[in-house]
């Protein structure tokens, strides 16, 4: 299901953020604006151009409502776990990009 390098459980221990990008494929394929299917959102052009069948929807200002519910959550940490976020994503994207 995942894409033409491994099993996404071989992913698991292998790349950083997987638990992540895999919760937001899962719940941007639900339809749930969740933390992790926003970052995913935010990811989808390079993580598909890696091979991981990403769904078709789409988050409009995908950035600004990751931080606006990161906002919500906690105000005085959302500039850092957005930041954090953000990074694993790209650590994610670079190794799945080096696998292939």
């Amino acid at each position: 299901m995942w894409h033409r390098v491994q099993s996404p459980l071989m992913l698991a221990d292998r790349f950083p953020g997987e638990e992540l990008i895999r919760q937001g494929i899962e719940d941007l394929a639900a339809g749930r604006e969740t933390v992790a299917a926003l970052l995913v959102a935010i990811g989808l052009p390079r993580l598909r151009r890696a091979g991981l069948p990403v769904p078709d929807s789409t988050i409009a200002d995908a950035e600004h409502r990751l931080y606006a519910l990161l906002a919500r959550e906690d105000p005085d940490s959302a500039h850092s776990r957005y930041n954090a976020l953000i990074r694993t994503l790209v650590s994610f994207e670079r190794a799945l990009e080096c696998a292939n």
